[in-house]
């Protein structure tokens, strides 16, 4: 008798509890990373440090992304997420204290987006996880849309387009709750198979969909 149906079942098993071993290793280097990021960040607000400037950030930034691609296989890898994630931890402290400063709902504003986020992110990674389901075909159109998002966001910045700017915080959010099906689904099917570089993109995403979300209530609240 073929044992070809039992060599299948061990394949599908095998590759089962390897997609969770990535899912829980990236949720766990997730968590400690936003516990240091968010440690960075009251720093950043306790000293009063000043915002790096857009074109720092960029070049820090992608400098230390590059680094983390290449350090992905390595526990170098793991000290390059951490020192991402604490420098936009960083970046965070000098906008949080701005809007704390300026707004009179400043607080409010602040916690209804952390509050909003933590339970954008829980409930589509459980959606994605308990439903099964495949989101792959979402990569073409978040590929497009995030880069039509981050160009049309450097033009409202510079020139100082301030209902731009609202409208691709608009695109921001849908496009970062998209994103964490993806990348949810990806480790699950088994397209994404390296938890530092499946906890650098869902950090992002949660980063992103914060500074978005407090850009479109700080403006709704600055207009009370």
């Amino acid at each position: 008798m073929s044992n070809t149906p039992v060599r299948v079942l061990s394949g599908v098993s095998e590759s089962s509890l390897s997609a969770n071993k990535v899912l829980r290793n990236t949720y766990l280097l997730l968590s400690a990373t936003l516990g240091f990021s968010a440690v960075v960040a009251s720093l950043a607000m306790a000293y009063q440090l000043p915002s790096p400037g857009i074109l720092t950030t960029l070049v820090i930034y992608f400098g230390l992304l590059f680094a983390t691609h290449k350090m992905q296989n390595s526990a170098w890898g793991i000290l390059c997420v951490f020192g991402l994630t604490g420098f936009l931890g960083y970046t965070l402290g000098p906008i949080i204290s701005a809007y704390l400063r300026f707004l009179p709902n400043g607080h409010q504003v602040v916690l209804t987006a952390l509050g909003t986020t933590a339970v954008a992110f829980l409930g589509l990674s459980a959606y994605a996880i308990k439903s099964g389901k495949d989101f792959s075909f979402l990569g073409g159109f978040l590929t497009v849309g995030i880069l039509a998002g981050f160009v049309l966001g450097l033009i409202a910045m510079f020139f100082h387009l301030q209902t731009l700017s609202l409208v691709v915080s608009g695109m921001f959010v849908l496009a970062m709750g998209a994103f964490i099906l993806f990348e949810t689904s990806s480790i699950l099917n088994g397209q994404q198979t390296n938890y530092i570089l499946a906890t650098v993109s869902l950090y992002v995403t949660i980063y992103n969909l914060f500074t978005s979300l407090l850009h479109l209530l700080g403006a709704t609240g600055s207009d009370d």
